[in-house]
Order: C-alpha cells, then sequence, then structure tokens
C-alpha cells in the first residue's frame, strides 16, 4: 500500500509544482490604459481631446479614391492602345452623330467592331462611358455624349479593370 501512495504522491507533487507560478492574485487593481475610443480629424494649432486618436482627413479621402487611380503603363502597351484612340473615336462620333441615339449595346458594338476587347460599358445621365482592355495590356477609356465622344489611353484603375465603379 505504501508503493501506491508513493506512486500517486508523485504525479501529485509533480504538478503542484508545475502550477505554483500560476495562482491567480484576486486582490490585484485593474491597471487603466489610455486606449482611444474616437477617431478625431487632427487640425493645426487644435489639440486633439482625451481619447482621440488623431487622423489625417485629406490623406484618409485620398486612400478612399485610391481604387480610382491608373497604374502606369508601359510604352508598349501605350503605343499599341494609342493605335486604337483613331478607329474607336471614328466609330464611336458616327454612332453619336446617327439619327436615333445611342445605346449601350449600340457603344459595345462600336467598340468590339473598331478592335477593342473585354468590354465593359455604363450607362450615365444621357452618357455611355467604357473601358475596353489595350492589345498588350492596359485601357483604352472614355465616354460617349450627345455633345461629343472622349477616348483615353491609360493603364488599368487599381481596382482591377479598366472603368471604375460608380
Amino acid at each position: 500500500m505504501a508503493v501506491r501512495r508513493s506512486v500517486l504522491l508523485v504525479p501529485l507533487l509533480a504538478l503542484l509544482a508545475l502550477t505554483a507560478g500560476c495562482a491567480v492574485t484576486l486582490d490585484a487593481a485593474p491597471s487603466a490604459s489610455a486606449s482611444p475610443t474616437a477617431a478625431c480629424p487632427e487640425q493645426d494649432g487644435v489639440p486633439l481631446p482625451e481619447g482621440c486618436a488623431g487622423y489625417d482627413p485629406d490623406a484618409a479621402m485620398a486612400q478612399n479614391d485610391m481604387y480610382r487611380q491608373r497604374l502606369a503603363l508601359g510604352a508598349e502597351a501605350q503605343a499599341a492602345n494609342e493605335r486604337l484612340v483613331g478607329p474607336i473615336t471614328l466609330a464611336l462620333e458616327e454612332l453619336r452623330t446617327a439619327d436615333g441615339g445611342f445605346t449601350e449595346d449600340d457603344v459595345r458594338a462600336a467598340l468590339a467592331e473598331a478592335g477593342a476587347a473585354a468590354i465593359q460599358t455604363r450607362t450615365g445621365a444621357g452618357d455611355v462611358l467604357f473601358g475596353a482592355a489595350g492589345p498588350v495590356g492596359g485601357c483604352v477609356y472614355g465616354a460617349v455624349e450627345a455633345e461629343r465622344v472622349t477616348v483615353e489611353v491609360g493603364g488599368i484603375i487599381m481596382d482591377g479593370g479598366c472603368l471604375p465603379a460608380q
């Protein structure tokens, strides 16, 4: 029986030794930390109220619009895309000046006929915005309006397409 007690006593003593440093004291006072509870715009010469985490509102707005920024376009892609500007402008001008107006489907068809690929379109207030993939990268994009046609060349936008989201 003495052997049995020592067999049980050894693991119990080892467990007590291992957990001796894990005791929790309940009488310790909680530590106060000054964590910010609100985000406040920083203004020159105006101190931030207590509990505010300051931020630059202009920088925040610029970050919000980053998805619309276009990436740089290499010289080869720029030149290849610029070769599409003439045919696309001509096709869209013919469409714009034709009797009966133009629709989003008409714009897509004219762009495809002029050599554009991966065409994206969106209607606005009386206009059709478009974006299309260039032959070796980048985009050809613009708008067809009642008064004019605009066609530009550039890189893809940060969110990955040629036509920015609304």
